[in-house]
């Protein structure tokens, strides 16, 4: 596995092992998602979830496959972005279900991850966690694609200046 160094726990890897063996999940790195590849934000929410759940003794392996599998569909979200906002979970559920056999605990995870936009609250503690990991780990990555292009514009008018005052 490629992780960055702040996912280097075993017991993590193992758990989401089996869901990184499948080629279809490897399709999301080239799905943009929120200023990232989707596969990059999906093992985020699903790493500090994991961590999060295991820190308060709740189901963490479920959380941690959940988490990873929250966003797996693959269609692009720039196209109709309000029906993708509205019908993801449903999609990445359905396709999650393809693939693997899930848990109540891990379909709720899917299936809530995106409350209150869906009306549907979560079940389970674990649930909650992943929807609020995700938000977070969604503003994180917006702010930081929208700092990067902030900063290269930035660089780019100081340029046309210091060429314009010489």
């Amino acid at each position: 596995m490629n992780f960055d160094i702040k996912y280097q726990d075993r017991e993590y890897q193992s758990i989401i092992q089996p869901i990184l063996e499948t080629e279809d999940f490897h399709k999301t790195k080239d799905i943009m998602h929120h200023g990232v590849n989707r596969f990059d934000h999906s093992v985020r929410v699903s790493y500090y979830s994991y961590k999060i759940s295991k820190l308060f003794r709740l189901n963490y392996q479920d959380t941690a496959r959940g988490g990873l599998l929250h966003d797996f569909f693959l269609e692009n979200n720039e196209k109709g972005k309000l029906s993708t906002l509205i019908n993801h979970p449903k999609d990445a559920l359905d396709n999650s279900r393809k693939y693997f056999d899930l848990s109540d605990m891990e379909e709720d995870i899917i299936r809530t991850h995106m409350f209150p936009i869906n009306a549907k609250p979560p079940k389970y503690l674990e649930s909650w966690i992943v929807d609020l990991v995700d938000n977070v780990a969604s503003v994180y990555e917006r702010c930081s694609t929208m700092s990067k292009q902030l900063s290269t514009g930035m660089n780019f008018l100081l340029l046309i200046m210091i060429n314009w005052l010489r």
